[in-house]
Order: C-alpha cells, then sequence, then structure tokens
C-alpha cells in the first residue's frame, strides 16, 4: 500500500474517533431519532441501492459459480425493506447506555453501581452480505458507539451506497457522517493497518469465511470478538418425534443453507435411526441436498456417498449435508465436541432429562431444544438485529445485539468517605 492511501486511512481512523465522542454524548431519545431517520433513509433509498446491488451481482456471477456467495451477496426490495425494519427494530429496543445493572451499598455507605456505557469505535470486517452494513452500524449507534466498515470487495458498490444513505441520515440529524465509516480499499494491506490503530479502535469483529476469521485474529493489536463458522449440529434423539425432527431438518438445512445457523451435520440416534433415516434421506434428496455419510447411514440409501473426517469438520453453506448414525447421546455430544465450531447444537427429543444432558454437554453459543437452528438470529431471539453470532468467550457469547456493544464500569457514589491508613 502506498505512504498515501496508509495516511488516508489513519486520517478516516481518527475522524471516526471523534465521531464517537459527538454519538456517545447523545440522550436516548436522540440516538432512537437518528435511528428512524435512517431506517426511512433506506426506505427512500431503495433504488439506489437495488441498482448498486445489481452490478456487484453482475461482476460476482461474471467470476463464476459462487452459489452460496450470490444468495448472501443478493439484494431484492424484501431484503431491502427487511434492513429498513431491523434498523427501526433496533430503534425501538430497550436503551443500553446508562442502565445501572447492579447498585448496593457497603457497610462505610458508598454506593457502589455498575454502569452500561459504550465501547467506543468499533471495527466491522466482514464479507458478502451488505445487510450487515445497516444492521452494524445501527447496533453500534445504539449503544452509542460510532462504526469503522470494512466489507468484502464483491459487495464493494452495495455497501457504498447504504454507507452513503447512513451518513446522509447522520448529517441531517447535525452529526458527523463519520460516525458511520466505510473503508473503501479492499485490501488485505489496509485490513491489517486498520487492526494495528489500537489508540483509535476500540474492538474489531470480523464476520465472513474461516480464512478472514484467522487472519484478523493473527493480525491484530485492538480486541478481537471472533464470529467463527457455524458447523451446526441436529441430533435426533431415541425419543423424538420423528415427524417433528424432520420439519427442524429440512428447515435447518434447506430454507437457506448459505448461512451460519443452517445445519451441516445431522446425528442420529442408532435406536431412532430404522424409523426416522430412510424418510429424512429421501425428503432430503427430493430438495436437491447432497449426502455424506457413514457405513450405517450408507446402509439406508444409495444415493449416501461416504463421508471424511473434513465432511464433519465442514461449514458447506451449500445443499450438503453430512450424516452419522451414532449410539445415544453420550456419543452425539463426543462428536460435537470433536467436530463443533461453538456456533448451535440442536437435539429433537421427547425427553427432558436428555435434553437437559445435552444442554449441559454441549459448550456452543446457542443451544436449541425441539426448535430450528435457524432460530440462532439476533433478531428472532429479540435483540432487533445483530452485529454477529460471537463464538469466542468473552463478554459477549452468542447473537450479539446492543447491549452487548457497551461494556459495565464502577460508579461509585458518597458523601466524603475516604479510606484511611491501615485499611489496606
Amino acid at each position: 500500500m502506498s505512504r498515501g492511501s496508509s495516511s488516508t486511512l489513519r486520517l478516516q481512523a481518527e475522524a471516526c474517533h471523534a465521531a464517537s465522542i459527538a454519538i456517545a454524548a447523545l440522550d436516548a431519545d436522540a440516538r432512537h431519532a437518528l435511528l428512524v431517520a435512517m431506517a426511512d433513509a433506506l426506505a427512500d433509498g431503495s433504488a439506489d441501492i437495488l441498482e448498486a446491488n445489481a452490478r456487484d451481482m453482475h461482476a460476482a456471477r461474471a467470476a463464476g459459480p459462487q452459489g452460496a456467495l450470490l444468495d448472501r451477496l443478493k439484494l431484492d426490495p424484501a431484503r431491502v425493506a427487511a434492513m429498513a425494519a431491523a434498523v427501526r427494530a433496533v430503534a425501538g429496543m430497550p436503551d443500553p447506555v446508562g442502565k445501572v445493572t447492579q447498585r448496593e451499598t457497603r457497610p462505610n455507605g458508598l454506593v457502589v453501581e455498575r454502569v452500561r456505557i459504550p465501547l467506543g469505535v468499533i471495527a466491522m470486517i466482514y464479507e458478502a452480505r451488505p445487510n450487515v452494513t445497516a444492521d452494524a452500524a445501527a447496533l453500534c449507534l445504539k449503544a452509542g458507539n460510532a462504526a469503522i466498515l470494512r466489507g468484502g470487495s464483491e459487495a464493494r458498490q452495495s455497501n457504498a451506497a447504504i454507507a452513503g444513505v447512513l451518513g446522509a441520515a447522520l448529517q441531517a440529524q447535525g452529526l458527523p457522517a463519520a460516525a458511520v465509516t466505510l473503508v473503501q480499499d479492499p485490501s488485505r494491506e489496509a485490513m491489517v493497518e486498520l487492526l494495528q490503530f489500537s489508540d483509535l479502535v476500540d474492538l474489531a469483529i470480523p464476520r465472513g469465511g474461516e480464512g478472514l476469521i484467522r487472519f484478523v485474529a493473527e493480525h491484530a493489536r485492538v480486541p478481537v470478538i471472533k464470529h467463527y463458522k457455524g458447523v451446526c449440529h441436529l441430533f435426533v434423539e431415541q425419543s423424538a418425534d420423528p415427524a417433528m425432527a424432520l420439519e427442524l431438518l429440512i428447515d435447518g438445512k434447506t430454507s437457506r443453507p448459505g448461512v451460519c445457523n443452517a445445519i451441516e451435520t445431522l446425528l442420529v440416534d442408532a435406536a431412532i435411526a430404522p424409523r426416522f433415516l430412510p424418510q429424512a434421506l429421501a425428503a432430503l434428496a427430493a430438495r436437491g441436498v447432497e449426502l455424506r455419510g457413514c457405513a450405517r447411514t450408507r446402509a439406508w440409501s444409495d444415493a449416501v456417498r461416504p463421508a471424511s473426517d473434513d465432511d464433519y469438520a465442514a461449514e458447506f453453506l451449500d445443499l450438503i449435508l453430512a450424516v452419522r448414525v451414532v449410539d445415544g447421546l453420550d456419543a452425539a455430544l463426543a462428536h460435537i465436541a470433536q467436530y463443533g465450531s461453538d456456533h448451535t447444537e440442536v437435539i429433537a427429543t421427547g425427553d427432558a432429562q436428555a435434553a437437559e444432558r445435552f444442554v449441559r454437554g454441549t459448550r456452543s453459543a446457542a443451544v436449541m431444544v425441539n426448535a430450528s437452528s435457524r432460530f440462532n438470529d439476533g433478531g428472532e431471539l429479540g435483540l432487533g438485529a445483530e452485529i454477529g453470532i460471537s463464538t469466542t468467550r468473552l463478554h459477549a457469547y452468542g447473537p450479539m445485539g446492543a447491549e452487548s456493544l457497551t461494556i459495565e464500569r464502577y460508579v461509585v457514589r458518597g458523601n466524603g468517605q475516604v479510606r484511611h491508613p491501615g485499611q489496606g
């Protein structure tokens, strides 16, 4: 990267840092009004956003077959409307800034509070999905933060159109457009430079493929919360209702296979396999799902190809499913521990004790009992929208809404108390 380009990126980060102070100073009503204005601006700018997205889609198609990427990249009127609705939903969520999460009075009369405050500047690094531009900006602003957004080159024009609409809404509210800063340089060198700004950036959140997340984690000098791949499992326990389990499977695998909360591996208790697997494999094959399974699975269908260890560790993001027959709950948990990515696990069961053992035995960010993996989503879980699904065990784990973009500090209220010598 050229020297001029480097200084330009730092100037952008400095402007975003300065804007974060203005955003943090807003009260809850002002942040609400800002987000409502942004939602309106997205709806009003739909035609320009779709035109820009059409150019990105044309370029992506010309680059060759990329089924999962194209699905994540594509916008249509319904998706733009959903983007605006998500921003509006974030606006309507409880305000996390200034929330007192704990208060106690010490024996010496000090009142000790834990209070939520903004993080500051959040660098969001992501691929393909242009709706992340709006979601991330809305959530950061709701929590009193500014955002530096670095999307993938495949969505460059879509992201620019969305960020332009949001920046105009900020200016219309008398606020600096730099509070939502889009990095236009798609190079890895620019990303590395951004990740060195420990004096300007308070948190980096990578969201995308395994390679991107590893790259960010290895090169960052700022704190990182990883939103890692989703190797999500459905375990059909021996007491499960086969019809319900089939619904969970079809929804989890086929409703939108290119997203991180789609089912990638089906585990079936050997005790229920004769009643469940034949119809499940047939239903999946009828929907165009490529099946890869163990020898016990292949005994039920000639359509199943042999599965490798790599298949069981894979996030396919496509109509491909790995299948394994296991000998009970403990074997299912052992498989998940070996191959899972701490994202989402699902159990289909009619046994409450088995459900609790499964919940306790998995450490993933979300565990679903008789519910689709597709519900591991900020909007579905009441967060309005999400900046991503954290698989890093820090202050936030699972879908991250506005509250996850704040931290707690202590506020101590007294009436003249001092700490005398001899008190430590």
